[in-house]
């Protein structure tokens, strides 16, 4: 049965300390930009005039679109200098929107845009991109990046992996048929949202052509080292085989394919409701702490960083796992051990480790 509820338990790491963390992140977006400003720039000045929405879905503390958002809405006053700007940021209820706001509001350590002038209107919505966030036919550009591989529902444990990377038979195709699915209700929700010529430009992890992932575009699998380290704890019986396989990622990675499928259909219900694919290609973002290892050397210094941004957005997953009949201090020092065994493996063997990011860059456009 679905897991829904261990799905909305999944938090990004709070504080403001996500965006901090993944430098590597806000690189997926600095690449996305030209494409949000080509999008804004091929909407009618009608359209533009009457007001402008944007929405960030998914979008954790907002530190790492901050300088993306205010590249859009330095495209926007280009072409309307005095329409209204209203910025929609969007995620989980659960999400910490006290860091979002500081750091929207330039109170963290980003600056913020809002001082580019006066008629520009954050708003924070609890709505999750598995709903509809704005009122129909308002939203001229959708945006979301690094966020839509996570599923709306946990369909299986992964008896013998932590993400569906390393599933097989069932269990993959489970995943695999829960993402369909929630890829068809997300693109739904944002043809009733958007403006007929409105825009989508969705930045989500993918599968490439060579079948490249998340961490996995040689050397070190990183996907595979989770596993590896999480069945260590299993054998020094230090977590039971119920929360071995609790430990299961609600993620899934689709191909272009996927990611086409419903846009290009006739007979697909996405395609009926008016969105079309205007573009996808896949790109790799490299890691940026393996980036700056190979200059700097230091695999201490390597590990210490490194080992955060991947903790920044799985930590809870592998909290939530362990049993609630243990006591907190034991399951805190369980989630402790097991990112300190992570980073004494990079930082005695640093070769090979690294989560370069593997995305399809989407635009998707509403009929008029």
């Amino acid at each position: 049965m679905a897991s829904r509820e261990h799905s909305e338990g999944i938090t990004m790491s709070g504080g403001g300390l996500y965006s901090l963390a993944t430098i590597g992140a806000k690189h997926v977006i600095d690449a996305a930009t030209p494409m949000v400003i080509d999008a804004i720039n091929s909407l009618s000045q009608e359209s533009i005039s009457s007001g402008f929405t944007f929405s960030d879905m998914g979008t954790a503390d907002a530190g790492t679109s901050l300088s993306m958002v205010a590249a859009a809405i330095d495209a926007v006053s280009t072409r309307v200098p005095h329409a209204p700007i209203s910025i929609v940021y969007s995620d989980q209820p659960r999400n910490d929107f006290n860091a979002l706001i500081a750091n929207v509001y330039g109170l963290g350590p980003f600056e913020s845009y809002l001082d580019r002038r006066d008629d520009i209107f954050p708003l924070v919505s609890g709505t999750t991109f598995y709903k509809q966030i704005v009122p129909a036919a308002t939203l001229d550009i959708g945006f979301s990046a690094t966020a839509m591989h996570w599923l709306s529902a946990k369909v299986c444990n992964i008896s013998n992996h932590v993400q569906a990377v390393g599933a097989e038979g069932k269990e993959l195709e489970a995943f695999r048929a829960q993402a369909h699915r929630d890829w068809r209700q997300i693109l739904l929700h944002r043809a009733r949202e958007l403006k007929p010529g409105g825009k989508l430009v969705l930045i989500n992890f993918a599968r490439d052509e060579q079948g490249r992932y998340l961490g996995n575009t040689g050397g070190i699998n990183m996907f595979d080292q989770f596993n590896q380290i999480w069945q260590s704890f299993l054998e020094q019986e230090r977590i039971s085989r119920a929360e071995y396989e609790n430990m299961t990622l609600p993620q899934y990675y689709n191909t272009v394919e996927e990611f086409s499928a419903p846009l290009q259909d006739p007979d697909e219900a996405v395609y009926i409701a008016g969105l079309r694919l205007d573009h996808i290609d896949t790109r790799i973002v490299k890691c940026p702490f393996a980036e700056s290892f190979t200059e700097h050397a230091d695999a201490t210094r390597f590990a210490e960083e490194y080992i955060p941004t991947i903790r920044s957005w799985n930590e809870s997953i592998f909290f939530n796992a362990l049993s609630a009949d243990r006591p907190l201090d034991q399951r805190r020092q369980i989630i402790e051990d097991y990112y300190a065994s992570y980073r004494d493996i990079v930082r005695e063997n640093p070769e090979g480790h690294g989560m370069d990011y593997v995305h399809a860059y989407t635009v998707i456009s509403k009929i008029a």
